[in-house]
C-alpha cells in the first residue's frame, strides 16, 4: 500500500495566493473549533494539582486498567481479526457482503446500544451467561468484560483499516507466488501483509485508540469498579463528581496519548506533508 501523494497544485499562479487565502479562511473556523475543546482542557490544569492528583492511587489503578484492557483488545483485533480481513478482501460472494456489512455495524451502533446487547448475553441472566454461571464463570461487571466492550467497539476499526490495505494488494502478485510453489501462509506472510503493511499499523492504532476510548459499552456492561473495571474515561466521569483534579489530570493523560499514538503513526508511515 503506496503512502498518500498529494497531487500537484494546478492553480495558475496569479490565483494561487488568494486561492490559498479562500480556503484558508474557509477552513479556520472547523479548525478551531477542534482545537478549542484540548485548549480548555490544559488551560483548565493547574500544575500542583495535578501532581497531587497523579500521586492519587485511583488514577494509578485506572491508567493500568486501561493499558491492560487496550492492549489485551489490541492483540484480540489482531490475532482474530487479520484472517478475517484477508477473507473479507479475497471473498467477493453475497454471504460475504452480509459479513462486510455486519462487521461494520458496531462502528455506527450507539455504544450504550452494545453493552446492553452484551450484557443480554453475557450477563447472570443472559443466554450465555446464565449457562457460564452454573459453572462458576462470571462475565458481566469483570475485567473480562472491559475487554469484550472494547473489543466490540474498537476491533472492527481494524477489520475496516487491514482489509482495505489487503484489498489494495495486486492479485497477480500472490497469483505469481502461487504458481512458484508459494502456500497460502506464504503469501500472506511475503507477499500480501508486506505489501498492505501501513493499513494494518493505521487498523491497530485506530483499534487501540477507540479501546481507549470506550465508555458507553464499558459502563453498561461492565460496570465502573475503582480498581476492578474502571478506566480512564470511567475515571474522568466520575472524577466531575467526586475530584475535579482527577478528571481533569486523567484527560490530560488521555490527551497527550492520543496526540502520541498519531504522531507515531504518521512517523512510521512516512507521511510528508
Amino acid at each position: 500500500m503506496k503512502p498518500f501523494r498529494r497531487p500537484p497544485d494546478l492553480t495558475p499562479r496569479g490565483k494561487n495566493l488568494w486561492s490559498r487565502v479562500g480556503l484558508t479562511l474557509l477552513a479556520a473556523p472547523l479548525i478551531i473549533f477542534l482545537l478549542l475543546p484540548e485548549a480548555g482542557l490544559l488551560a483548565r490544569l493547574d500544575v500542583d494539582a495535578l501532581a497531587e492528583a497523579l500521586a492519587d492511587d485511583t488514577l494509578h489503578k485506572a491508567v493500568f486498567l486501561s493499558l491492560g484492557t487496550t492492549f489485551a483488545t489490541l492483540l484480540a483485533a489482531v490475532v482474530a481479526g487479520t484472517p478475517l480481513s484477508y477473507a473479507l478482501a479475497r471473498r467477493r460472494s453475497r454471504a460475504w457482503r452480509w459479513v462486510d456489512l455486519l462487521v461494520d455495524l458496531p462502528t455506527v451502533l450507539p455504544p450504550a446500544v452494545a453493552g446492553l446487547g452484551l450484557l443480554f448475553v453475557f450477563g447472570r441472566r443472559g443466554f450465555l451467561g446464565g449457562a457460564l454461571s452454573v459453572w462458576g464463570i462470571e462475565v458481566a461487571f469483570t475485567p473480562v468484560a472491559v475487554v469484550m466492550a472494547q473489543s466490540f467497539v474498537a476491533v472492527p476499526y481494524f477489520l475496516r483499516t487491514a482489509t482495505i490495505g489487503l484489498a489494495s494488494v495486486d492479485p497477480e502478485l500472490e497469483l505469481a507466488a502461487a504458481l512458484d510453489g508459494a502456500s497460502g501462509r506464504q503469501i500472506f506472510w511475503h507477499v500480501s501483509l508486506p505489501l498492505s503493511w501501513r493499513a494494518f499499523a493505521g487498523g491497530a492504532a485506530l483499534c487501540w485508540a477507540r479501546a481507549m476510548g470506550e465508555f458507553g459499552a464499558t459502563i453498561i456492561f461492565a460496570g465502573n469498579f475503582p480498581g476492578r473495571t474502571q478506566t480512564m474515561p470511567l475515571a474522568v466521569y466520575l472524577g466531575l463528581e467526586r475530584d475535579l483534579n482527577i478528571a481533569t489530570a486523567l484527560g490530560v493523560l488521555l490527551l497527550l496519548l492520543s496526540f502520541l499514538v498519531l504522531f507515531l503513526l504518521r512517523s512510521a508511515l512516512g507521511d510528508r506533508k
